[in-house]
């Protein structure tokens, strides 16, 4: 059966229910009909009061670098949730809500797979209680203040040549990175050259993810720089006076959502920053939630471990106060077989060579999260084709750096397939051993900041910036925002800035075309390589296999 087949057999339970397993009553829910919720103010209150006087055990759930032959970090993420129940370890999940863009286009969505999964699938894959659209409505009014602000004769002197505040959209639309706004004549606005991005990646994503209550959402929405004034100030949403109308929209947007495992165990899916462009991870409030309700907590963050780990690990962490005690990087045999040059159509035959060779990529992910003061387990999402030498080989390949391997079928068995996985993870999460500690110091100067990630995590040689880019963190610095982390936008499907560098690449030079200022969200953003903040349709788009019947049944969504 295919996922969604999977998901539509299975019987959920009222969401109060699931919700009654962690001692939430339905008084502390908002329902979005029978299986969807938000958690209430009050209840957010509590929970969050919670987290931080006796937290649960919080693990951080990563991969290796993407291949066309797919990693699971979702379906491990869900499965090892399942797992840990199975074993008798009261364990909430926490996850991201999937963006449309990857729905309709290439990577698909993001409630795992096969019996690891959250429900209701569709829902959750398409539009779920609409925190993305409201995301996107609150940005482009921003973007439709500015302009009228710049209509109404421009009290603020803004410059609209410095504009960076950009339109946004949750659909993959290449068509709309570059345009020109405000023609047609005098009463149709100021033209201008505008940019959309994807909603996922906007500032009022992160914004809302980083944020914990209504007040600080206002304070950091203040705090988004616009563009410039002819003095060449810089200039803050905040001086529109309209920070009151953005955060109505917001309202319930910044409440975490409530969903449940195929198994009934309960999941937060909350906030959905992609890792390649933005910083990849849940909202500090879905976190906060589950370590207010679980002994245990599985969370994920996007993409690879140089990527979504990285982000969470120095800006998420650093922001929330959060401690991880584990973390769990996702492999496939298939995956680290094409890293060591195996084509996608030969990945069935047992290849030990190129799986020594691929295993370099996972090497690296490992040293990465050491680096951070953190203990690792690697685990196996199994595929029928893996054999018993390729598993054996890849075992003792991590033996021999100081990690652990472990076989892990959520996909196909579901809890049950990761109890061993969710053994190993209790071991490390309780030894006590773990020390996170984030990679860099805010003190540092930001340049300095982007070159330490480049060459400890991404292992380049050096870092070549545009002359513009290096102004342009010289300016930040001067007017006060030095101190901010970065978040480095790059391709997810290379280590390194070139998604053709495969496997373990060093010695490369990194570039940074572009930097760009978050100060609302809190960090600043380095472009590498060719990354696009607006990602395109491929040839032949997911969207082509969807449909929907008269009696709403969907199929083709995975």
């Amino acid at each position: 059966m295919t996922d969604i087949e999977i998901a539509q057999k299975n019987i959920m339970d009222p969401i109060t229910k699931v919700a009654g397993k962690i001692g939430l009553s339905e008084n502390s829910l908002e329902l979005y009909g029978t299986y969807k919720a938000k958690i209430s103010f009050e209840e957010l209150k509590t929970l969050q009061n919670k987290a931080s006087s006796n937290p649960g055990k919080l693990i951080l759930v990563t991969a290796v670098t993407p291949t066309p032959a797919g990693e699971g970090k979702s379906t491990v993420s869900i499965g090892l949730a399942d797992g840990l129940n199975k074993i008798g370890k009261k364990t909430v999940v926490a996850l991201r809500e999937p963006s449309l863009g990857p729905c309709f286009g290439v990577k698909g969505g993001a409630c795992g797979g096969g019996y690891a999964q959250i429900v209701p699938m569709e829902e959750i894959n398409l539009h779920f209680t609409g925190d993305i659209h409201a995301i996107s409505i609150a940005n482009n009014l921003i973007s439709a203040l500015i302009d009228n602000h710049l209509q109404q004769g421009n009290e603020l002197n803004i410059d609209s040549r410095t504009i960076s505040w950009k339109r946004c959209v949750d659909l993959n639309d290449r068509a709309l990175r570059n345009i020109t706004i405000g023609l047609g004549g005098r009463m149709q606005g100021v033209p201008r050259e505008d940019h959309f991005t994807i909603a996922v990646a906007s500032e009022i994503m992160a914004i809302v993810c980083l944020s914990k209550t209504i007040t600080e959402l206002k304070q950091r929405l203040d705090r988004i720089v616009i563009g410039q004034n002819y003095e060449k100030e810089n200039v803050i949403f905040g001086q529109l006076k309209c920070t009151g109308a953005v955060a109505a929209l917001l309202k319930d947007v910044i409440k975490p959502n409530l969903v449940q495992t195929l198994e009934k165990n309960p999941a937060f899916v909350h906030g959905g920053p992609f890792a390649n462009i933005a910083h990849g991870c849940n909202s500090v409030n879905a976190t906060l939630c589950a370590l207010g309700t679980g002994d245990y907590v599985v969370t994920e963050a996007g993409f690879a471990a140089d990527l979504g780990a990285e982000k969470f690990l120095d800006i998420k962490c650093r922001s929330a106060g959060l401690k991880p005690d584990a973390v769990v990087i996702v492999a496939t045999i298939r995956a680290l077989k094409m890293h060591g040059g195996v084509t996608k159509a030969d990945l069935s035959t047992p290849d030990c060579a190129a799986l020594e060779k691929g295993f370099e990529n996972l090497k690296v992910h490992i040293e990465n999260i050491s680096k951070f003061g953190l203990q690792s387990v690697v685990a196996i999402n199994k595929f029928i084709t893996d054999s018993d030498d390729e598993i054996a080989l890849i075992e003792k390949l991590c033996s021999e750096v100081g990690s652990k391997a472990i076989l892990t079928e959520g996909w196909g068995k579901g809890g049950e397939g990761a109890v061993d996985l969710a053994k190993a993870v209790v071991e490390i999460a309780d030894n006590g051993k773990s020390d996170y500690h984030p990679l860099y110091e805010l003190e540092m100067p930001l340049a300095d900041k982007i070159r330490k990630i480049a060459t400890e995590i991404y292992r380049a040689d050096r870092v070549e910036f545009d002359s513009t880019a290096l102004n342009k963190l010289k300016t930040f610095e001067a007017n006060g925002y030095g101190n901010l982390p970065v978040c480095i936008a790059k391709t997810q499907n290379s280590i390194s800035h070139d998604p053709k560098l495969i496997g373990a690449p060093s010695g490369f030079t990194f570039p940074v075309r572009d930097v760009q200022l978050y100060a609302g969200a809190g960090f600043v953003v380095a472009l590498a390589g060719d990354i696009m903040t607006m990602p395109g349709l491929p040839k032949a788009p997911a969207a082509l296999n969807i449909d929907v019947d008269d009696n709403g049944i969907i199929t083709g969504l995975f």
